[in-house]
């Protein structure tokens, strides 16, 4: 899932050694966004309107596999291609693929799926786009060559969050209630200058395209952080990420608290606390082309 809800760089970005970097930096962040929410995309899977179990599946910004794996696991008899923009994101893919005993099911192609002509991606039973979409800067024409790549009455899922995931009650950190909301504020306001099309609504557009939409569905996501040792790590690196665009507008205390959190060397950091817990929402659109 190339979740640039933390995963993707924008596809305006510059194609250089600074943008790889990002990339990189991502992965791990990608990485466990498929450990803490690995059930969730098991069960979004198993709820696609599917006729039959796809034989050849296309997973579209497909980061560091999560989708790509949860797709292999739901679908024995499938293979897939992973397509990204990131070489070192579809490197770690790759080595995870071998490290799974699934590399033969797995194809990785390079590419940015911005650009007007696609690399040939076959002919696809199911087209996967998990966190994805909302970075093109084209999304229109990106759907039009969803629909022209799939086959007919081939399933295209679209998966979305809604909006990054919260971690810390009202209440935290001390002294400074709320912060974690005053944050992310600051975040929608940077992602509606430069990820506009994150929270669209994909069902008209989805039919402006082409397709049948044949289903969507909200999952809300409330895990315990005690459950999971991943959750305190998966806190850190969204935080960190949010810090690096909500910084200009935070007030000085409002970045000298969150700079505390992300302490790792302080008894306060958010590694430390017990209080923490995952809230999200997906939201899933299965459109068939007819």
């Amino acid at each position: 899932m190339s979740q640039a809800h933390p995963h993707t760089p924008h596809p305006d970005a510059p194609h250089d050694r600074h943008r790889e970097h990002e990339s990189d930096g991502q992965a791990e962040i990608l990485d466990l966004d498929a450990e803490v929410l690995g059930e969730h995309l098991a069960f979004i899977t198993a709820w696609l309107p599917l006729k039959t179990g796809p034989r050849q599946i296309v997973d579209l910004g497909c980061g560091t596999g999560a989708g790509t794996f949860a797709l292999l696991d739901r679908f024995p008899d499938a293979y897939v291609t992973a397509v990204d923009a990131s070489a070192g994101h579809l490197r770690r893919l790759h080595e995870k693929a071998r490290a799974r005993g699934t590399e033969e099911r797995v194809r990785t192609v390079q590419a940015d799926l911005d650009d007007p002509a696609w690399p040939d991606l076959g002919s696809p039973d199911l087209v996967w786009a998990s966190a994805s979409m909302h970075h093109m800067a084209r999304p229109d024409r990106a759907l039009r060559n969803v629909h022209d790549v799939l086959a007919p009455g081939g399933l295209f899922a679209v998966v979305e969050l809604a909006g990054l995931p919260r971690f810390l009650p009202e209440s935290a950190p001390e002294g400074r209630p709320g912060l974690e909301e005053r944050c992310h504020a600051a975040t929608d306001r940077f992602h509606a200058e430069h990820v506009p099309h994150r929270g669209a609504e994909w069902g008209p557009m989805l039919t402006a395209a082409g397709f049948t939409v044949e289903g969507e569905r909200t999952i809300a996501v409330n895990i315990e952080g005690s459950r999971s040792e991943a959750i305190g790590r998966y806190a850190l690196g969204s935080l960190q990420r949010i810090r690096s665009a909500a910084a200009g507008s935070l007030s000085r205390e409002d970045l000298t608290a969150l700079d505390q959190l992300l302490d790792t060397g302080r008894p306060h950091s958010i590694l430390h606390r017990d209080d923490l817990a995952l809230r999200t929402e997906r939201t899933v659109w299965a459109a068939r082309r007819s």
